[in-house]
């Protein structure tokens, strides 16, 4: 009982010790690492009968409010709203994974190479990542969500391109001041090649500020799905999308059916939130993106 006492001390000191950052990342962490088990398990919750098919139409049982068979209540087509809900977790990850990964992948390279060789290159790639940049990341997605179509993965080509120039100008700016340190310089004069300097010298030295545009990048991707979703672009209908079921919850709305808009909305807001506080917190960590 003693050693319980004490460990029950220590974690209890160490929590009023922590700083306002740590306890953000925390929370945050704890947020974004609940939605990923959510969506990891959410077949298996089917399987076991915890849940139910999202795309599943349950006859004479639309628009039911909460109940014990139906957590969530079931909207206008009978769905039942708890399954869509988690599963609509499970669609976001997917898309928005991939949607940072492609503009992280690209941009991240770009970047470096940008800030690293200079020049013409360096001129060209700004002029086309500023200009993309000045564009409004959703007004973007939406034309290109028009252009390529429906789908997870065309969602995330969607996404990501307004994100590669976040990646690009982040990377570039730090090599281009990273670049003429004595350590790149020394390496250079011993005949290091480009490739080398490029991976073991520089990259290293300007990737730490890349998982914070990823969290950051990530929670407004979501909300830019959300978005797309409620105004009929990105996925297909029948996919568990919280944009698109809000968008199908917003005529019930005015009769007194709440639920079909209160859990696929608090739903996004909560894992937006988780998102943006983790990537504040490491932002105050590791310092603010030049």
């Amino acid at each position: 009982m003693a050693v319980s006492k004490f460990r029950l001390s220590h974690w209890y000191q160490a929590a009023q010790n922590a700083s306002l950052d740590q306890k953000m990342m925390v929370v945050g962490l704890a947020i974004t690492l609940t939605f990923v088990a959510i969506a990891l398990f959410a077949p298996l919750f089917e399987a076991i009968g915890l849940l139910q098919d999202p795309t599943t139409f349950l006859d004479n049982q639309t628009q039911q409010p909460p109940s014990w068979q139906h957590w969530f209540g079931t909207d206008r087509l009978g769905h039942d709203v708890f399954s869509r809900t988690l599963y609509g977790s499970q669609v976001a990850l997917q898309v928005v994974i991939l949607a940072t990964f492609l503009s992280m992948g690209t941009g991240v390279p770009l970047g470096l190479i940008s800030g690293y060789l200079g020049g013409r290159l360096d001129k060209i790639l700004l002029f086309f990542m500023d200009t993309i940049y000045t564009l409004p990341g959703l007004l973007l997605s939406i034309t290109l969500a028009f252009v390529v179509g429906k789908g997870v993965f065309n969602a995330a080509i969607a996404l990501s391109i307004s994100y590669i120039p976040q990646y690009y100008r982040v990377v570039r700016n730090q090599t281009v001041s990273v670049k003429t340190e004595l350590f790149v310089e020394a390496a250079q004069a011993m005949g290091a090649s480009r490739w080398t300097v490029l991976s073991r010298y520089l990259l290293l030295n300007v990737i730490q500020s890349v998982p914070v545009l990823f969290t950051l990048n990530a929670a407004d991707a979501i909300l830019v799905l959300g978005g797309l979703g409620f105004l009929g672009l990105g996925l297909p209908a029948e996919v568990p999308e919280w944009g698109h079921d809000l968008r199908q919850a917003l005529p019930a709305l005015p009769t007194g059916v709440w639920w079909t808009n209160l859990f696929p909305g608090f739903a996004m807001t909560l894992m937006v939130v988780g998102l943006s506080m983790l990537g504040e917190g490491l932002n105050r960590l590791f310092g603010e993106p030049s």
